[in-house]
């Protein structure tokens, strides 16, 4: 079983270096102003922004679950990134100045947290899904694209989001929150 997990790692690993090299090729000063554009779509600023627009618009349940979820994969995010310490990629386009809460690579707050947003709006019959997912989408790809993450970082983040909605959706169904009106 070890041997099985070193031997995934190593094409874990073998991907990444192989999307980076993809990504340097292709990297283009136009498409580079867009990905910087889009890439704070993901951050904490969106986040509050989110979750204050469904606030405003009465959205109950999208806004729980949605505040749930972030807390969530916020936890998540920050101790595996701790925890595991993974080195940004090469040659990266923008970072942080080292003042954030885990300067690390390892996994993408930004794709979890945008994971969320498209999931609460899939769940919603309120929010533009296809939009959100789109954007999503564009915010997951724009952090491989900028050098902030690996194209793994990116895909356990999304897994994160995912679990994390999934947690946050089951807990408020489980435990019940009598006043969301479920059908709206």
């Amino acid at each position: 079983m070890r041997e099985l997990l070193s031997e995934l790692l190593a094409w874990v690993l073998e991907l990444d270096a192989a999307t980076v090299d993809v990504i340097l090729a292709v990297r283009h000063p136009v498409l580079t102003k867009l990905m910087t554009s889009v890439t704070g779509l993901g951050s904490a600023s969106a986040a509050a922004v989110f979750l204050g627009l469904c606030y405003v618009a009465g959205w109950q349940r999208e806004r729980r679950v949605g505040t749930i979820a972030l807390l969530l994969s916020g936890i998540v995010v920050v101790s595996l990134m701790a925890l595991v310490q993974r080195p940004f990629p090469p040659q990266p386009v923008c970072l942080t100045d080292g003042a954030s809460v885990a300067p690390h690579s390892f996994p993408s707050d930004h794709a979890a947290a945008v994971t969320v947003f498209a999931l609460v709006a899939g769940d919603s019959q309120r929010l533009p899904t296809g939009v959100v997912a789109g954007i999503a989408t564009l915010v997951a790809v724009s952090r491989i694209y900028l050098g902030t993450h690996f194209l793994s970082d990116t895909v356990v983040g999304v897994l994160i989001g995912v679990g994390a909605v999934v947690v946050a959706t089951w807990s408020l169904d489980r435990y019940g929150w009598p006043s969301i009106d479920r059908g709206r």
